[in-house]
């Protein structure tokens, strides 16, 4: 069935309703100090009830630097690990943004949890299925909130899309169409940890597929997966010829790539809907297709971008009859200069303050990762498979 715990949250209204319980600072760490990790300390610092306290990586001097570059004074950053830092007990740490690498988001959100600190985790969830139940499990016994860093939802367009859906303008919903790309994107200005499998673990799905995922699923109430049928290549990522490396690291870079450049899947979903999915860090074309979710009584189609990062690429459209004639209706964007990250970060912090859930919460984000693990579970084999959750 649909995840209904979130339906207040999901409109902005009812989070501006919201009151903070006191006025006490919220101790904050980050654990994991590269590029993502830039936005959520730029976030923290625009929110006036926050003391960032510490912070650690796993390539030494790399937090005190981090700290030193944003301006945070008074950081301890001396850890050999978050495991070292979260047994401080003199931070009296409330909670912590966990920017890792794909490999490294499971381990210190159990251990987070596990010692009663509130978790901000980027997305996405986790590289596999099992490590997402687990992290769940940890959830579950610790009580505390565990929020998955998708910030595209906050906005206002997103929010219209799930309006448009729950009105029930759409009539049934039977088939959904998403997904989206870049011609040449493959993330590399940083290195390899994207790319490489002992880092990423999953590659353009993990970074911006879950992305496109979310839009559509959280406007149809994130219902079950059921069954998908997958498929993943890498054949611009391994080659060395590929345009989009420095001349200098191409051979490097083709050797350490070992994630997915392009997947795809076909994904029955429970209540009879179809989700026909593909993703591409790199593909020969400008985009693989506009987001179509299509009803009984009409269909909306969501223009594409063509760098997908979690956005609208333009008026909507929703096609349907009026009296009888077929007809189209246009959408208009909603420009707003709210940060989005400044609001997930703000959603976030006034859920562990108030008690109240967690802005993302995982009880919708594991169906996202059950999707992105039957796709890759469903290449590995050849087959179609089916889904199966656990009781948690």
């Amino acid at each position: 069935m649909a995840d209904k715990t979130m339906e207040n949250l999901n409109d902005l209204s009812a989070r501006e309703t919201v009151k903070e319980v006191s006025d006490k600072k919220v101790r904050v760490a980050i654990i994991g100090c590269g590029w993502i990790a830039g936005a959520h300390i730029a976030a923290y610092k625009n929110q006036k009830d926050v003391e960032i306290v510490a912070g650690c990586d796993l390539i030494p001097g790399k937090a005190k630097a981090f700290f030193e570059q944003y301006g945070v004074e008074g950081v301890k950053t001396d850890y050999a690990s978050h495991k070292e830092m979260i047994d401080d007990k003199s931070l009296k740490l409330d909670a912590v943004s966990i920017c890792t690498y794909n490999r490294q988001h499971a381990a210190p959100a159990i251990y987070a949890l596990e010692n009663g600190i509130n978790v901000m985790l980027e997305k996405p969830f986790t590289v596999t299925l099992d490590e997402a139940i687990e992290v769940m499990r940890a959830e579950k016994k610790s009580g505390k909130v565990l929020s998955i860093g998708f910030q595209p939802r906050m906005d206002a367009n997103m929010q219209q899309i799930k309006k448009i859906v729950e009105s029930g303008e759409l009539g049934q919903i039977y088939y959904i169409q998403t997904g989206g790309g870049r011609r040449r994107g493959i993330p590399t200005p940083y290195g390899t940890s994207f790319i490489a499998s002992e880092t990423g673990g999953i590659g353009a799905m993990g970074d911006i597929g879950c992305y496109s995922l979310d839009m559509v699923l959280n406007a149809i109430g994130y219902p079950k997966p059921l069954t998908v049928s997958g498929y993943k290549s890498a054949f611009f990522g391994t080659d060395p010829k590929y345009c989009g490396y420095p001349d200098d690291k191409k051979a490097e870079y083709a050797k350490a790539f070992g994630v997915e450049d392009f997947a795809a899947g076909f994904v029955r979903l429970e209540g009879g809907i179809v989700l026909d999915f593909r993703i591409a860090w790199a593909m020969n074309l400008d985009t693989p297709g506009d987001t179509i979710i299509m009803g009984t009584k009409g269909s909306l189609r969501i223009p594409s971008t063509d760098c997908w990062n979690g956005t609208v690429g333009g008026p909507m459209k929703i096609y349907h009859e009026v009296a009888g004639l077929q007809t189209e209706t246009i959408v208009p964007i909603i420009d707003s200069k709210v940060s989005l990250f400044d609001m997930k970060i703000r959603t976030f912090l006034d859920a562990c303050k108030n008690g109240t859930p967690a802005p993302v919460p995982s009880s919708q984000i594991i169906y996202n990762q059950a999707i992105i693990d039957g796709i890759v579970r469903s290449a590995e084999l050849g087959h179609e498979i089916e889904i199966e959750i656990p009781e948690i």
